[in-house]
């Protein structure tokens, strides 16, 4: 390792970076098989508690371990993904599933410039891989997937845009997830039944300065996981994934209420008005989006947050 980050400190020795950085992911892969062997002696704990199962390996936060536990634990013959909002794919849910599992998968982004960093890093002719450019709406998903190729059954789904989660995965007919992850906007509760009102367009950054405008409530996912024939059996630590699975695919996972599985972020990701982290706590983030307009997916009205 002293070597690896001696070489990484030298800019002299820039051509080395490419070969570096895949000895780190290696080792970084390589280290992780341990931790999901372990897994399997503590299935009753995680069963309880899917928090149990986490670790990080190209995730931002804990999910590659819950990822891991459930495509060992459940029955998954389809051993395809689909992700979208994944950025230039350093970090991402699905990073994990390609490389250690050799699953194949789709991913988009509305940002060419991220895919083309994809296609150009090693990981795309090692692995069947598609990256697509594209900004994902509710009218153009079913396409999007259905012309990659990919359409019926498949292993797992992640949502993550931002903005229109709900209405994108309501949309999506195209395909049938054994295991979908979703994010949530732990600011909204686990109580109320919002979402942001529906624009092909949106963007967090522009429909409100904190970057804490977005996404949709706990309870509304768990709403259209029940129409779509889904559990919820949970979220990671950190609050702002929540993961579902087929209901003839449970085994014995544990379905939960919104309450039971939803957990209250904790990263501060508010921000000014000139566009400054303000490093609020949860409440003060709260008071920052009261006031704006949310759609009530039970009462089907636009309300405002209180």
């Amino acid at each position: 390792m002293k070597k690896v980050l001696d070489l990484l400190s030298n800019q002299d020795r820039s051509p080395f970076l490419p070969k570096l950085m895949r000895e780190l992911s290696d080792m970084k892969i390589l280290a992780a098989k341990s931790l999901i062997q372990g897994q399997k002696a503590r299935n009753e704990e995680i069963l309880n508690d899917l928090c149990q199962a986490e670790f990080k390996v190209f995730s931002q936060w804990g999910d590659d371990g819950i990822i891991q536990f459930l495509i060992n634990y459940l029955d998954i013959p389809e051993k395809t993904f689909v992700e979208f909002g994944v950025e230039n794919y350093t970090e991402a849910n699905t990073r994990f599933l390609l490389e250690n599992d050799n699953w194949q998968g789709l991913i988009l982004d509305g940002s060419e410039e991220h895919m083309n960093t994809v296609k150009a890093d090693s990981i795309y002719w090692r692995h069947a891989l598609k990256a697509k450019s594209a900004f994902v709406t509710a009218e153009n998903i079913n396409d999007l997937l259905m012309s990659n190729g990919f359409k019926g059954q498949i292993g797992l789904l992640h949502i993550d845009v931002d903005g229109n989660d709900y209405w994108i995965w309501k949309a999506i007919s195209a395909v049938d997830p054994v295991i979908v992850i979703v994010e949530y906007n732990s600011l909204f509760g686990n109580k109320a039944c919002w979402t942001v009102p529906y624009a092909p367009e949106f963007t967090r950054t522009k429909a409100h300065y904190s970057n804490l405008y977005w996404g949709v409530s706990i309870s509304s996912l768990c709403n259209l996981a029940e129409e779509k024939g889904y559990e919820f059996i949970g979220s990671n630590s950190n609050g702002n994934n929540a993961y579902f699975v087929k209901k003839d695919r449970m085994k014995s996972l544990k379905a939960l209420s919104p309450e039971q599985g939803y957990k209250i972020s904790r990263f501060k990701e508010g921000r000014d008005s000139k566009g400054k982290l303000t490093f609020m706590d949860f409440d003060e983030r709260f008071e920052q989006i009261k006031g704006l307009q949310v759609f009530n997916t039970l009462s089907q009205e636009v309300e405002l947050i209180a």
